[in-house]
């Protein structure tokens, strides 16, 4: 009779683990305000679509917060990590509230939560949160120091990890970001290890030198330590795997909504996206496929430029 009881007692544990492992990972996109003339900078309509694509994905679930910080901060709660696609420096979402916003972000690191901004996303004032930004998500873009310019790299080789999976060689122009304020003040376009953190390049290349030469978007420069640069690979895309276990990313890309019509542009962001979140990312990466329809729609309405 004892030995029937610890069976029974083995299976009910047994099915309490298997539906604890059953429970999806959350992840939580916040989109910024509307910015920028159409087609750019849709932030909204940028996160919908990314949530659709990765609505059949096992083991996540998808949240979405329009318009900035939600009013609302249930939404985050028991959040596996949290994505940031919105305008940044001075006026990013984070940095808010005489920083009551990056206090609570920081509480969800120290519980393991990922961290992953898009775009102007990952640029602040490095007084206000480049401390933070670097701990987070491996780095930042600091103005006057990085710069934005209009161009299109190729993008030819990956290094091998999960968010590199399935990815083919893609070359599509955007306002990359290059030079980068990276965790130890590495130059970010090659591994590294930082006392337990695990810095990865995910999307590398050299611009040329009418890239460097300007002019970029703004300030239009040019600047002469980026000129001095000259021939340097710079990491547009980076991973995060932090000492304490959580992870963080970035990506510079994501200034034209259209780009996310492109297949590999899209998947190197969705594949990040369950990386981040710690969701075993399939062997070819995230499937998906969107219309013109989809690139049409949740479009903010902005007066024609």
């Amino acid at each position: 009779m004892k030995s029937i009881r610890w069976a029974i007692l083995s299976l009910w544990v047994l099915g309490s683990v298997g539906v604890l492992a059953a429970e999806p990972k959350k992840l939580v996109l916040v989109a910024g305000k509307p910015s920028h003339p159409p087609r750019m900078h849709e932030f909204n309509a940028g996160v919908q679509l990314l949530a659709g694509c990765l609505k059949q994905e096992p083991g996540l679930q998808v949240e979405v917060c329009l318009n900035g910080w939600p009013s609302d901060e249930s939404r985050f709660d028991g959040a596996s990590a949290v994505v940031f696609y919105m305008d940044g420096g001075a006026k990013h979402e984070a940095v808010q509230e005489s920083g009551r916003r990056l206090k609570r972000i920081d509480q969800w690191v120290q519980k393991g939560v990922g961290i992953g901004c898009m775009h102007y996303g990952v640029e602040v004032v490095p007084a206000q949160a480049g401390a933070e930004f670097k701990r987070w998500i491996g780095g930042h873009y600091e103005h006057m120091f990085s710069c934005n310019p209009m161009w299109e790299p190729s993008f030819t080789e990956f290094a091998e990890h999960e968010i590199t999976r399935g990815v083919k060689p893609f070359q599509i122009k955007d306002e990359w970001y290059i030079n980068m304020r990276f965790i130890g003040d590495i130059s970010g376009n090659a591994s590294k290890n930082l006392e337990g953190a695990i810095f990865t390049p995910i999307l590398v290349a050299a611009p040329s030198s009418e890239v460097r030469n300007g002019p970029y978007v703004y300030p239009k420069g040019p600047y002469t330590h980026i000129q001095a640069s000259m021939g340097r690979a710079e990491a547009m895309m980076w991973a995060l795997e932090r000492a304490d276990g959580g992870r963080g990313f970035g990506f510079t890309g994501g200034h034209f909504h259209d780009n996310w019509g492109n297949e590999n542009f899209r998947k190197v962001v969705l594949n990040a996206m369950l990386w981040l979140a710690k969701v075993t990312v399939p062997v070819d990466g995230v499937s998906s496929s969107v219309s013109q329809e989809q690139l049409n729609a949740n479009l903010d309405p902005k007066p024609a430029r």
